[in-house]
């Protein structure tokens, strides 16, 4: 068996790179990775479901607050959201 390893850069390659993906998160993940200064000011709660935007190797462009927010966001960026549940 043959077996070949891509970089991050390769693999966001190997799809469209307008292609992103939107998928829940929760918003004690954003809490704990986001610094204090870029969200003071939002009403958070850590069990809240919030929806991200990331690109194909996985880096996160944007937070909503619904899914529909978070794919309107990603096709007015003329990029081509798909749901990962």
């Amino acid at each position: 068996m043959l077996t070949a390893r891509l970089s991050t850069e390769a693999f966001a390659a190997l799809g469209a790179p307008d292609l992103v993906y939107v998928r829940p998160i929760k918003a004690a993940e954003i809490m704990a990775d986001t610094p204090i200064e870029q969200i003071r000011g939002f009403d958070l709660k850590p069990e809240q479901t919030l929806y991200a935007v990331h690109r194909a190797d996985g880096a996160r462009l944007a937070v909503m607050g619904d899914k529909d927010s978070a794919v309107a966001a990603a096709l007015a960026h003329e990029l081509a959201p798909v749901s990962v549940h």
